[in-house]
């Protein structure tokens, strides 16, 4: 039987204080079983700090996860935050690991990590959570997604990019027991009992804009071209701003990358310096694209909608959310950046614990219309695990 627990420290100044806060949540919480992992999120803070490293020293059981910008658990919301959450078993175990510095072959070396890390495994792997880094420019989210569908076949996968808590997302950092980096992978392979099931909200379309337009050029998440006019010009036009820093668009893809109820959504998150829009996922030449609303209220009520089926599940262990960094702009515009937060505390049964942090780019399965999972990389979404 898995069991899980979440616990944290808003204490930055003081390692030891951090560590025996935490220890202490652990003693009251749950008692360790024969093998555990956690899942580590906390502000950009603590990594110039010596408590995040110091915290996972600390503790008796290797640690994954990122950096972001706000977070709650069962007992505490908040940005200056670090958490974790912890997964035990005696008959669920985990195989931790970290890439080396993703370089152009970023295939070979995933796979080179994952076979160091489960080097000697018999067993079936039942799911992988993964912790990419954030180099857009480099790879984006659907990279990290292909690459571990070619490692490890018909496997759930789940994770995030890394956030920050600014507007350029330039301080995002990946973390394994306690050491950050910009541009490694850390992942946590899970085997044995474990009966993972995933839940995603999107954002919904918006009616009352026209078709925005045809994507005529582009590869892998850089589109140079829609309807055969360059790609910031077009989007200038259609209404967005110069200087966007995270617009979401609905992609209707070729091929079978819609073959799924779930919208396929695209951050417009910048313009290089000619003019190419660069996305946090690949849009295929012949996608076309539609305009979403994305109002504090569409996003609220989505992030509820999803959140409420959490409690509807019979054999909750725990539950592990991720929401785009790009909602909580939004809600931060209206003085309601903590909405999501709150309604996670406020919404989950108090007897699952949960882990909810914002992210740089949500990967989460969906059921295709076949009825089986297909992994896929997320943007402006909340990605829910339910384990």
């Amino acid at each position: 039987m898995l069991k899980c627990t979440s616990v944290f420290t808003h204490e930055i100044d003081n390692p030891e204080a951090a560590l025996n806060e935490i220890k202490t949540q652990l003693a009251e919480k749950i008692t360790l079983l024969k093998n555990t992992v956690g899942i580590i999120m906390c502000n950009p803070e603590f990594t110039a700090s010596a408590v995040l490293k110091h915290v996972c020293e600390g503790l008796p059981f290797d640690t994954a996860g990122i950096t972001t910008a706000s977070q709650a658990v069962n007992d505490e919301a908040g940005d200056m935050i670090l958490t974790i959450f912890v997964m035990t078993s005696d008959d669920v175990w985990f195989k931790s690991g970290i890439t080396d510095r993703l370089n152009d072959n970023l295939y070979e070396t995933v796979k080179n990590s994952y076979e160091k890390a489960a080097a000697g495994e018999t067993e079936p792997l039942k799911l992988t959570l993964i912790f990419p880094p954030y180099i857009v420019t480099q790879y984006s989210g659907d990279a990290y997604v292909k690459a571990w569908n070619e490692i490890a076949p018909g496997t759930p996968l789940f994770g995030t990019l890394a956030a920050d808590d600014t507007l350029e997302f330039n301080g995002c950092e990946t973390i394994y027991n306690g050491v950050n980096t910009k541009d490694v992978m850390p992942f946590i392979l899970c085997y044995g009992n474990i009966n993972p099931r995933f839940l995603i909200a999107t954002l919904p379309e918006n009616t009352n804009l026209p078709l925005s337009g045809k994507v005529t050029k582009s590869k892998n998440n850089f589109v140079y071209e829609v309807n055969e006019i360059n790609a910031r010009m077009f989007f200038t036009k259609a209404g967005i701003p110069e200087n966007v820093s995270a617009f979401p668009l609905m992609i209707n893809q070729v091929g079978n990358e819609n073959d799924s109820k779930v919208h396929v959504i695209r951050e417009l998150f910048a313009y290089s310096e000619d003019n190419t829009a660069i996305f946090g996922g690949d849009v295929g030449e012949g996608s076309t694209i539609f305009f979403l609303n994305f109002d504090p209220e569409s996003i609220k009520s989505s992030s509820q909608c999803e959140i409420e089926r959490i409690n509807t599940f019979s054999d909750v262990n725990g539950a592990v959310l991720f929401s785009c960094a790009s909602r909580r702009m939004v809600l931060l515009g209206v003085n309601e950046d903590k909405a999501e937060l709150q309604i996670a505390k406020n919404t989950i049964k108090q007897e699952i614990p949960f882990m909810l942090g914002y992210s740089g780019g949500e990967i989460c399965p969906v059921i295709n219309n076949h009825g089986t999972l297909n992994n896929r990389f997320h943007n402006y979404s909340v990605a829910i695990l339910v384990i």
